[in-house]
Parts: C-alpha cells; structure tokens; sequence
C-alpha cells in the first residue's frame, strides 16, 4: 500500500525527491534553505520537530496536543464504547461546576 502511494506521488512530480542544500550562516547558528516545493509538499510551517537519526537529521511536523483525539472519538462511537468512565463527579467541586 504504502509503495503504491510513493509511486502515485512519484508519478505527478516534476523534480527529483532528493535535492541538495548548503549548510549556511544564519546569525550564530546555521541552517538550510528548504525548496518552497518541499515545505508545499510536506506542509511544513512555523515549528517543527528536530530528531538525530544515525542517518542523518529528521525534520518533522510538530505534533499538536489532542490531534489524534477526533478520530479516536470517531472510532470510539463507532464501536458505541463512547460511554463516561466515572458516573459520579470526584469532587463537589466538578458536580458544582461541570454540568453537561
């Protein structure tokens, strides 16, 4: 599956996947440009996470709080398991303040 969609993607490129940058000077650190193209492709923006890799260094999206909670939901009424965990309020202060 995941080899056919590589080809797919493969397909409707008009560049080569592997590019070459520079490691240049920026300020006292150092960095790389990255191709408009590629930043498209990946939907790469503003923050991202950086990992070592023996191979080299991974550049990946920054993986947002609760961003797999939609489709956990999703799968959760889909199977009806979508019931409360606790029936009764911990505290006086959640019965008090958290009504639904």
């Amino acid at each position: 599956m995941i080899a056919q969609l590589s080809l797919a993607l493969w397909k409707i490129r008009n560049y080569d996947v592997i590019m070459k940058a520079q490691i240049i000077q920026i300020g006292n650190s150092q960095g790389i440009r990255i191709p408009k193209i590629m930043l498209e492709e990946t939907r790469l923006s503003a923050e991202v996470e950086l990992e070592v890799h023996p191979e080299g260094l991974l550049i990946k999206s920054l993986q947002k709080p609760r961003c797999t909670w939609d489709a956990g939901f999703k799968a959760m009424a889909e199977t009806d398991d979508d019931q409360p965990l606790q029936t009764e309020s911990a505290t006086r202060f959640e019965a008090k303040e958290w009504k639904w």
